[in-house]
């Protein structure tokens, strides 16, 4: 089973700038290249919401984003360590959640994610 740790939250001001990283790893030892098959995604859960696919990555590094974040946000991953990152510019109040990654479709346990606070 993958697991997941999330990193890189914080308070920022509308307008401002936020970069995440997630590592992954395997409860058991799996060698090669796992992770770069993975589609990956980031996810993020506002108060009294549904949490929600914000953006996602396939094995061949291609992006794709929900409406909302479009040009303001961008994805990427690092194979060899395991890592999809999320850089977040131009963020709103509207972007206050608490971040998750996982894979797409979401499967087995989530991290504990990180929260990114944004005030107007």
């Amino acid at each position: 089973q993958v697991q997941f740790v999330e990193s890189g939250g914080g308070l920022v001001q509308f307008g401002g700038s936020l970069g995440l990283s997630c590592a992954a790893s395997e409860s058991v030892f799996r060698p090669g290249s796992w992770f770069s098959f993975l589609i990956m995604a980031w996810y993020r859960q506002a108060p009294g919401k549904q949490r929600e696919l914000v953006a996602s990555i396939d094995s061949g590094g291609i992006p794709d984003y929900t409406d909302s974040v479009k040009g303001r946000f961008a994805i990427s991953r690092d194979n060899s360590k395991n890592t999809v990152y999320l850089k977040m510019t131009s963020l709103k109040p509207e972007d206050t959640a608490v971040y998750y990654c996982n894979k797409k479709p979401p499967h087995g346990s989530w991290g504990q994610g990180t929260q990114v606070t944004v005030s107007s």
